[in-house]
């Protein structure tokens, strides 16, 4: 392992040990957590400049039992970074000390709301020039998450139905269609129908005054892929016979996170259509680590073909604040914390 800077023994991070109330009233700032280590043959230990919050930082945690299963406590959550490298492992050749780069996690116990993360170097990408580190802290989650809905299952031309556009993956969804070529239609709500506007998006459906359903049955089967961040209405999916093509997908990404979630989600995925199922192909989206997509992001970025949307910026200290912010569902794109350095 290399690293040309004294790397401290211990570090600043928030962390909880439960999650029942709410994360938001779990977290403490601890000022001696010991740093994760080097483990692997491809990994980085980076120092945090930026991180940004997602739904899962809070969902996942927030399951209780379930979570304690999956995350040794205690725990610091935070998926998404930015940040300098600061040691490598002997084998890592595409990355130095000193690097600028940006990218996600799994959910784990050492998260990127502490200063120090050990990230796999299948899960980073150098930051472009042009882009800042709170635009690159945004990326992680929400714009690979997109990307992995959207690229693959599109050509110009589809008409796609991106469900909560204002959102953080919304927002970033709404782009890379309209990169690739696609018509856009998005739901959200009237005070975010310029901002969707904005974006690119060709169509827009205000769920607070619209039956979201009806309005898309009216359409006809014309959509290609259905890329649902929001996960209501709950029966979005069931109509999607009405309005997308035979061949067409429905990816889920968003939605309540529980167990009355997971029998929905197993049913459609499960029930048959003559038991009362959806006929539309349907899939629950599962992130998988790409350098090449984090690249395509920030080049996108770079160029100003993607802008990312970042509603507010908090200081470290402020991460509990963040946290309260996300769980309105009120956002306008992405929040992101600061750091450090």
């Amino acid at each position: 392992m290399s690293s040309t800077t004294p790397i401290p023994a211990t570090m600043r991070a928030w962390q909880y040990s439960s999650a029942t109330g709410g994360i938001e009233r779990n977290l403490a700032l601890h000022d001696s957590v010991p740093l994760p280590r080097l483990l692997g043959d491809s990994e980085l230990l980076i120092k945090v400049v930026a991180a940004s919050i997602n739904p899962a930082d809070y969902k996942v945690p927030e399951l209780g039992i379930i979570a304690r299963a999956v995350i040794r406590t205690p725990a610091t959550p935070g998926m998404d970074f930015c940040g300098r490298v600061v040691q490598t492992a002997r084998t890592v050749d595409e990355f130095a000390i000193g690097d600028l780069v940006f990218g996600r996690l799994d959910p784990q116990q050492h998260g990127t709301l502490g200063e120090y993360i050990v990230a796999p170097t299948k899960a980073c990408a150098h930051v472009p020039d042009g882009v800042t580190p709170d635009e690159a802290a945004a990326v992680g989650v929400a714009g690979i998450t997109e990307y992995q809905c959207i690229a693959p299952n599109v050509e110009a031309g589809y008409k796609i139905l991106i469900n909560g556009g204002s959102g953080g993956t919304g927002t970033f969804g709404i782009q890379i269609a309209k990169a690739l070529g696609c018509h856009v239609t998005t739901t959200c709500s009237p005070t975010k129908a310029d901002l969707c506007r904005s974006l690119g998006a060709d169509e827009i459906i205000d769920y607070t005054m619209t039956d979201v359903s009806r309005a898309l049955k009216a359409k006809g089967q014309v959509f290609s892929l259905v890329v649902d961040n929001a996960g209501v209405p709950e029966d979005l999916y069931k109509a999607a016979d009405d309005f997308l093509l035979p061949d067409g997908r429905f990816v889920q990404v968003g939605g309540p996170m529980s167990l009355n979630a997971l029998k929905t989600v197993t049913s459609r995925l499960l029930r048959p259509a003559f038991l009362g199922g959806g006929k539309r192909k349907y899939q629950m989206y599962s992130m998988g680590y790409s350098q090449a997509d984090l690249k395509q992001l920030g080049q996108w970025i770079a160029v100003k073909k993607i802008r990312v949307v970042i509603e507010e910026t908090y200081e470290f200290a402020d991460v509990p604040r963040a946290f309260e912010k996300l769980k309105t569902g009120r956002n306008a794109g992405k929040l992101v914390v600061h750091v450090g350095k």
